[in-house]
């Protein structure tokens, strides 16, 4: 398995690999100079800049045909989508690197994501899709309204959400 089809998905096009790089490259690109804005030491801009590649790029290539067909072949089940959004743990290392960035926010955003799959999965196939919408706009309600988190990573939990619960829990759905 190459490097491209870890990080995209086996079979990926040259379209599908061009905008998954592009994406996480600006993403990354983006939070670096927010935290350079926010005068962060250069270790911590490196890992709020690997930190927005993986999730910038991870929430349009999971949204990708490729990807889809890969995380949502014959024999994948709950279980397995569920590891998947368990070890994103990315919201204990930005508490661990940004002072301002609180272990209350980290736990908070963790236990959304977690709960929230957990529903998602469990709940009917036809109406999955728009229950991850509505579990995702709830917690999205929370992160952006209740929890203070500092404004050079505020993008860090919606796009995180965005990433696991719409991009990667969400089977293809058939053309019509």
């Amino acid at each position: 398995m190459t490097l491209t089809d870890r990080l995209i998905a086996p079979g990926a096009t040259r379209a599908e690999v061009t905008l998954g790089f592009s994406v996480a490259i600006g993403g990354a690109a983006g939070a670096a100079a927010l935290a350079i804005r926010a005068h962060h030491p250069w270790p911590v801009v490196a890992v709020i800049a690997v930190l927005a590649f993986d999730l910038f790029g991870g929430s349009v290539v999971n949204a990708m045909g490729s990807a889809k067909r890969w995380y949502h072949r014959p024999g994948r089940t709950a279980v397995h989508h569920l590891g998947f959004v368990a070890i994103h743990i990315q919201p204990f290392l930005l508490a661990w690197v940004v002072p301002a960035f609180s272990w209350t926010a980290a736990v908070t955003i963790y236990v959304l994501a977690i709960t929230g799959a957990l529903i998602v999965t469990v709940a009917p196939a036809p109406l999955r899709r728009p229950i991850a919408f509505a579990v995702t706009a709830f917690a999205l309600l929370w992160v952006t309204g209740v929890l203070a988190v500092p404004a050079e990573v505020a993008w860090f939990a919606p796009v995180l959400l965005i990433k696991l619960l719409l991009a990667h829990l969400l089977p293809e759905e058939a053309s019509r």
